[in-house]
């Protein structure tokens, strides 16, 4: 039996866009780092996360991942189908995380799912630790006044929300959402983590996540340099 077929097609797939050695490209993939800005190989890891994290958290690493999926077949079925066959393997429900990752690394990688895509559209994630307490980080995205300050023109409705902890939204008439999550770091930091979800397309997608990079950027400018909270 071949080993790695599909993983050694990934590898493959990348030296020829970026001319590295075989060894160079599989080490880059295996640990599952998006390029860094202006970088010549501009698509993002279609691997969730790093080798060595999902060999701690499953007891296998990428290369034999791929290798079981490609062995049961997971190329010719659902998404739902091989979720529930990997969380079977691992004795956990088809929605813990680490199902999912798997699932989702071996569709984008075989071409079957967009890097971002769920089943639902696009999804994008933009985070940013900014240097004040919690509660006006929060404030900052509930309060439509103090939205406006460094979100300026966007319509948000919001949903439901937990007092500095997670806030979730309705983004303008598009249909996609916004979840954000807000974490206390302890000495007057905190970090502020949203999700842009039900995205219409990737070239959405590469648009809000662009969008949500300056906007917290803006928002740390804000709130670091002493914006009022009223």
């Amino acid at each position: 039996m071949t080993k790695q077929r599909s993983f050694k097609r990934l590898v493959r797939a990348r030296m020829e866009k970026t001319g590295e050695s075989y060894a160079a490209a599989r080490a880059v993939l295996l640990a599952a780092a998006d390029p860094a800005p202006g970088s010549p190989v501009a698509q993002r890891s279609p691997l969730v996360t790093s080798d060595e994290t999902i060999r701690r958290r499953t007891g296998r690493g990428w290369e034999d991942w791929f290798d079981l999926l490609d062995d049961w077949g997971a190329a010719q079925r659902t998404h739902r189908e091989t979720a529930r066959w990997v969380a079977e393997q691992l004795g956990i429900v088809p929605l813990a995380w680490e199902a999912q990752a798997v699932t989702h690394s071996y569709e984008r990688a075989r071409g079957l799912r967009e890097v971002g895509e769920h089943a639902d559209g696009f999804a994008v994630t933009a985070q940013k630790t900014i240097a004040v307490p919690v509660e006006r980080v929060f404030d900052a995205f509930v309060d439509p006044l103090l939205r406006e300050r460094w979100l300026p023109g966007v319509k948000l409705v919001a949903r439901t929300a937990t007092r500095s902890k997670v806030a979730h939204f309705d983004w303008s008439d598009t249909g996609s959402r916004l979840h954000v999550t807000f974490v206390d770091k302890g000495d007057g930091r905190s970090l502020a983590a949203v999700q842009h979800a039900r995205l219409a397309d990737a070239a959405e997608a590469d648009r809000m996540r662009a969008h949500w990079r300056a906007a917290l950027a803006a928002l740390k400018t804000h709130l670091e340099n002493g914006a009022a909270d009223a």
